[in-house]
C-alpha cells in the first residue's frame, strides 16, 4: 500500500474553530459563549479557554483573561511576545488592555461587539496614546458562526424570562 492509499487523517482544527469549540463548551456551562485560544510563535495552541464568570464567581473570568493566564503559565513568562490570540468576540476594554499588557502579537476576533467592545468599538484601547503595545488586529474571522452562537444564547435566555 503506498502513501496515496492511506486513509486521510482529519485536518487539525484551525484556531478560530478551536475558539468556537470553547465558546460552545461555555454555553453548555450556562456561560456567555466566548472562547479563545493562544498560539505560540510556531503556531501551536498553548492555551484554550471559554468564559467562566459564573462558575468562578469572578467578573474578570473572561475567556481572554483565562487564556492569557494559562499561556503565561505554560511558557513561564508574563509576556506573550510573538504569540497570537483568537477570540470569538471583540474583546471588551478590560480584555483589550490585558492583551496589550501581555504583548500579544496579533489579535484575531470573530463577531464585533458594538455595545461593549474595546478594540474597534467603544474606547478603542489601542488607539489611545497611553497604550504601550498595539497588537495587529484582524476582525470578522468566522464572524457569522460566532455571532449566531451569541444570538442563539441570548434568545434562549430571553425565552426563559
Amino acid at each position: 500500500m503506498n502513501s496515496d492509499d492511506q486513509p486521510s487523517k482529519a485536518a487539525p482544527m484551525r484556531p478560530m474553530e478551536q475558539a468556537l469549540a470553547q465558546a460552545k463548551a461555555a454555553v453548555d456551562r450556562g456561560e456567555v459563549p466566548v472562547g479563545a485560544v493562544i498560539l505560540d510563535p510556531q503556531g501551536k495552541v498553548i492555551a484554550a479557554a471559554g468564559n467562566q464568570t459564573l462558575a468562578d464567581h469572578d467578573p474578570t473570568a473572561h475567556a481572554e483573561i483565562l487564556v492569557i493566564k494559562a499561556a503565561c503559565a505554560a511558557i513561564g513568562s508574563e509576556r506573550l511576545i510573538d504569540c497570537d490570540l483568537y477570540v470569538t468576540l471583540e474583546p471588551c476594554p478590560m480584555c483589550a488592555a490585558a492583551i496589550s499588557l501581555a504583548r500579544i502579537r496579533r489579535l484575531y476576533y470573530g463577531a464585533p461587539d458594538e455595545k461593549s467592545g474595546g478594540v474597534d468599538h467603544g474606547p478603542r484601547i489601542y488607539a489611545q496614546s497611553s497604550c504601550h503595545h498595539r497588537p495587529e488586529v484582524y476582525g470578522g474571522i468566522s464572524e457569522q458562526p460566532a455571532a449566531a452562537l451569541l444570538r442563539f444564547f441570548f434568545a434562549a435566555r430571553r425565552d426563559k424570562s
